[in-house]
């Protein structure tokens, strides 16, 4: 059997890897790994090739820095070459970026299966073009591997009922595999107590592209570090709108660091009080961390961890009363699996595909 895998984003690589050691342990199965070169972050990545034991995409596309129309299209003319050459039995696709429709699209139209990781998720919303990715992949795959309860409900709602397989979540797996490996050798560096300060992360272009809003976060933020330390590895994009917009002085008491790798990320959040964050997986990986996460967005994909009062959706001039809020104790366990997806979706490809 041979499976290709097409990934173009960050995160994409990170849950190919726990997908490649598993597949890796089949004698009856062939990979062949298809980059698109949207996007790839050595800092972010190689870390998990090197304990993962990732191999090299065997395809690498380079289409990046174009408008997503255009990256889409030129992906779909490309993958569609690599798919008639390599005949394979299924595309195995991650997530919702411009790389996974194409990839689904040209699967779709050479009539080979697609398997979907991360299916059913749904966020308002509804026009950005992450959720179009997603719903439309959907729709054309063979394969739907959901990471939650509240995917298969979402799935159901739109009458996609078939092939619908809960297998947890593959972040999870990584997580489980990367703790020993966590490194929390900035609490002693920024002198740290433990359970007693806050990890920040914050990139979105509705949060930090706006003057307003964004001043109305740092002042947020400032006044929660009166109280307790707030840990921020900034990103570069929201350091420089900082700087043209003139705030620096609002980042005064707040210990900022350059950007981290996930093991130094996840080293800080183990032993933090709570997380404040507008990243998709960092949301996520406070849970698995067991800290509740201050979210600054309209909405999340991840709705089972605010329906369960374990992460807190806020307007921006609401952060400092969400993380003042009593913790709660009462974390609901295998939300998203048990750490056993990556396992789970290669043994349901064998047995579905001839």
């Amino acid at each position: 059997m041979k499976i290709l895998t097409i990934v173009g984003a960050r995160p994409q690589f990170v849950k190919e890897a726990i997908l490649q050691s598993e597949i890796k342990k089949q004698d009856e199965m062939e990979e062949i790994v298809v980059h698109t070169g949207q996007h790839y972050d050595e800092n972010m990545s190689g870390i998990f090739f090197d304990i993962l034991g990732m191999d090299t995409p065997d395809y690498n596309l380079g289409i990046n820095g174009k408008t997503h129309g255009a990256m889409t299209g030129e992906m779909l003319i490309e993958i569609e070459k690599i798919l008639m050459e390599e005949k394979p039995d299924a595309v195995l696709l991650y997530g919702d970026t411009d790389s996974t429709l194409a990839g689904a699209l040209a699967a779709s139209k050479l009539k080979i299966k697609v398997a979907h990781v991360e299916a059913g998720l749904r966020q308002e919303p509804k026009d950005m073009p992450e959720e179009t990715n997603r719903v439309l992949t959907d729709r054309i795959s063979s394969f739907l591997f959901v990471p939650s309860e509240t995917g298969i409900s979402n799935l159901k709602k739109e009458g996609l009922t078939d092939n619908v397989y809960f297998t947890g979540d593959v972040m999870y797996d990584i997580f489980l595999k990367m703790e020993p490996h966590f490194d929390d050798s900035l609490l002693k560096k920024y002198n740290l107590e433990k359970e007693n300060y806050i990890v920040m992360t914050m990139h979105r272009d509705f949060n930090v592209d706006e003057p307003k809003k964004l001043k109305t976060i740092l002042e947020q933020v400032q006044k929660v570090s009166k109280e307790i330390p707030v840990v921020w590895p900034i990103h570069p994009r929201t350091a420089k709108r900082i700087e043209t917009f003139g705030f620096e002085s609002l980042l005064e008491g707040i210990t900022i660091l350059e950007p981290i790798d996930y093991l130094k990320l996840m080293g800080l959040t183990k032993y933090c009080y709570k997380t404040i964050t507008d990243s998709g997986g960092y949301q996520k990986e406070s849970y698995f961390a067991n800290k509740e996460a201050v979210i600054i967005m309209p909405d999340t994909s991840w709705r089972e961890l605010t329906d369960a009062g374990i992460n807190t959706l806020v307007e921006p001039s609401e952060i400092y009363e969400a993380v003042k809020k009593e913790n709660n104790q009462n974390f609901q366990k295998f939300i998203y699996g048990k750490g056993d997806a990556a396992k789970q979706i290669v043994e349901i490809l064998k047995d579905n595909i001839q």
